[in-house]
């Protein structure tokens, strides 16, 4: 059996369709009761609460584990607990910047050295930026054709979620993968506006990118209620340049024998998730 966290998340749900699709036994963890992708069972858990998870741990011998919470030693004392045999984190390509006093960085830093001290063989998995984050403009989108971003002059070699999620799958179900960590990226960096561009396409509507100035981005960021620690976070990335995340990486092509995802596939995808202007 194969606990997957997050399992309603963009990764997670993308992770439990395609183990249940290919027949393994496989179980989607969210804090509520939702149903997940046909063959899985679905399980309730609090990742801030390790004791929560006893239940879902019953039976399993891998796990596909989100970082960043309160007490990921003690979330990996109840995986090695229950019998736990292999422990797939998914990480970020931030955590080798070894940046402490970066509060994103921080926590997929513990998390990573959690795993790697828990005792059990583990694989991380570090991806670049998600095509998904493009689902923040879904509200803009709805209202126009005009989309405002920050951080306009930035490349990002973004990934579709469906490709970590495969790499994910593949690393489960394979031993050869122990103790490695994997940097996963997209096919391209792409800019704000290309992004913006390539929607437009999919949508066939004539968007257009607005790019916000440090101040207006910082002010929107704290707006949208984002904790104040991770609006500096992201503006040490991508302001200040501590974070490169345009390199393009092999490795997914590598593990999977076929090319990563374009943004295009992402966005027709996904198309009807974003609202047609009024």
């Amino acid at each position: 059996m194969i606990l997957v966290t997050g399992a309603t998340g963009h990764v997670g749900a993308e992770l439990t369709g395609l183990l249940a699709g290919a027949g393994r036994p496989v179980r989607a963890l969210a804090r509520k009761a939702a149903e997940p992708p046909g063959g899985a069972e679905a399980a309730v858990g609090d990742l801030n609460r390790p004791e929560s998870l006893r239940p879902a741990l019953k039976g399993v011998r891998a796990v596909f584990l989100l970082p960043g919470y309160a007490d990921m030693p003690g979330l990996l004392a109840e995986c090695a607990a229950a019998g736990v045999e292999h422990v797939v984190l998914l990480s970020s390509i931030a955590a080798p910047d070894g940046d402490m006093d970066n509060a994103i960085s921080r926590f997929m830093i513990l998390s990573e050295e959690a795993v790697r001290a828990c005792g059990l063989p583990w694989t991380i998995l570090r991806p670049s930026g998600f095509m998904s984050n493009t689902f923040q403009w879904t509200a803009q989108l709805a209202a126009g054709d005009v989309v405002r971003a920050p951080f306009p002059t930035v490349p990002v070699a973004m990934i579709d979620p469906y490709d970590i999620a495969a790499v994910a799958a593949h690393v489960l179900l394979d031993p050869g993968h122990h103790g490695r960590a994997h940097a996963l990226s997209g096919p391209e960096p792409l800019l704000p506006a290309d992004r913006v561009r390539v929607l437009g396409e999919v949508l066939g509507r004539p968007l257009r990118l607005e790019g916000l100035s440090d101040t207006e981005a910082r002010e929107e960021m704290t707006a949208s209620g984002t904790p104040p620690e991770y609006v500096e976070a992201f503006f040490r990335y991508y302001a200040d340049g501590t974070l490169d995340d345009s390199t393009v990486r092999p490795t997914v092509a590598e593990l999977l024998g076929r090319p990563p995802r374009t943004f295009a596939q992402w966005a027709r995808a996904h198309a009807d998730t974003f609202q047609e202007k009024p």
